[in-house]
């Protein structure tokens, strides 16, 4: 009798096992078909390993000798700045490797109120709040605001995160196009009968270059009777006089409601994003974020490496000051030389190629000519607009700029992309 169970129970269990092994092959063969079409299409991403500290000399596994970086967002060059180090190495001996816990249970730390206070500071705010990225904090942001009564205005190029946030909340959504403050204007007279507006754009576009015109939006904005939303991922710390951001480059501290921003790129490189604004909207996003609630607090070495990083970059602009020249100079060399090159002035540099084998093809050769760049091309860019990032640092000399153009110039013309 108990044979006879043991029996039944084996066969019992194979259809089941052979039903699982049918679906788990259905599904790698989905997945590899997927996985073959990005390859056919020439836009597999490979990720190149890194053996040595980030900044404007790196080494690549595989390439020889030191290779000069033109693609990282460390645009003040801080990321492996020795205080910035330092700090970072402090806070983890005296505040140890993290806090095993959200923020609201037992994940707040002194360190974490001081740099939300020196956040809030540096962009005359009133509050911030932290979160473990800048991703998380656009997908914190719009479900805990808006409601149904609500709208959303939305560059339509806006970053994913900002993309998903707002995907994510129940406000009527409406997609204007990009920079087009006539479209916006159109779109804001539309959504006068909904209860809050809000205007949503990045300060600077991070795979164009150009800048969000920030003083017709709000122009707009408050003629008919909006708020604005400003993620400065890629302005915090380099643009306006004093690298507070596209506001203030533009002189519209005083009208922005919320910014966004990130630790990970300008401040020190390390990790962790906040929004700063209204101190009821923070004291809001502490109760209703779901990544803030739902997210171990950000680790103390980072927080000690972006509080050290801001300091640095409230005691002087020098280093915000040297980034024009140096951004002009690789600008104005490579149109020289007959690339088109998107956006201005901003140290973000689109090298427009059109295609994206080609994009991908050029940037594996300029590795093998000691320069770090990366081809981006669909879905990362629209169709037809494969390209490459190139990005200036305040660290990088004029010889790596100079030899950064050289070697455009070489491949360009190796590829067909120059005549």
């Amino acid at each position: 009798m108990w044979a006879g169970r043991v029996l039944h129970a084996a066969l019992s269990r194979a259809p089941r096992e052979s039903r699982a092994q049918s679906a788990l092959a259905q599904l790698r063969g989905i997945l590899e078909e997927e996985l073959e079409s990005i390859r056919g299409a020439g836009t597999w991403k490979s990720e190149r390993v890194i053996t040595s500290r980030q900044g404007p000399h790196i080494h690549v596994d595989g390439a020889p000798g030191g290779i000069i970086n033109f693609c990282a967002n460390n645009y003040l060059g801080l990321s492996s700045h020795p205080e910035v180090i330092q700090a970072g190495l402090r806070t983890l001996k005296e505040f140890g490797a993290g806090l095993s816990s959200v923020r609201f249970i037992c994940g707040t730390q002194s360190i974490h109120k001081d740099l939300e206070a020196k956040i809030a500071r540096f962009h005359q705010r009133e509050d911030a709040i932290l979160y473990p990225s800048c991703f998380d904090a656009n997908t914190g942001l719009f479900e805990a605001l808006l409601t149904s009564e609500d709208a959303v205005l939305s560059d339509e190029l806006n970053h994913a995160s900002i993309i998903d946030g707002i995907r994510l909340c129940k406000a009527h959504k409406y997609r204007y196009h990009h920079l087009d403050m006539a479209d916006l204007e159109a779109k804001l007279q539309e959504a006068q009968k909904h209860r809050l507006r809000l205007v949503a754009t990045d300060g600077a576009f991070s795979m164009d270059g150009d800048i969000a015109p920030l003083q017709e939006i709000c122009r707009l904005a408050s003629q008919y009777g909006a708020l604005v939303f400003v993620d400065e991922s890629h302005a915090t710390g380099f643009l306006g006089a004093t690298g507070r951001g596209t506001d203030e480059l533009l002189g519209v501290m005083d009208q922005v409601t919320i910014i966004n921003s990130t630790l990970g790129k300008a401040l020190g490189g390390a990790s962790g994003g906040y929004t700063t604004g209204p101190g009821a909207l923070v004291s809001l996003l502490r109760q209703r974020a779901r990544p803030y609630l739902f997210s171990n607090s950000l680790p103390p070495a980072a927080v000690g490496c972006a509080s050290k990083a801001l300091d640095l970059l409230m005691e002087s602009n020098a280093i915000v000051q040297s980034m024009a020249a140096k951004t002009l100079r690789f600008r104005s060399q490579m149109e020289a030389a007959g690339f088109t090159i998107s956006g201005a002035n901003h140290p973000i540099c689109p090298v427009m190629l059109g295609d994206a084998r080609l994009a991908l093809n050029i940037a594996d050769d300029m590795l093998k000519r000691g320069i770090f760049v990366i081809g981006f091309s669909y879905p990362v860019v629209p169709k037809g607009k494969a390209r490459i990032r190139v990005q200036i640092s305040a660290v990088h000399s004029e010889e790596d700029i100079d030899r950064c153009v050289e070697a455009f110039v070489e491949v360009g013309r190796l590829h067909g992309a120059l005549p």
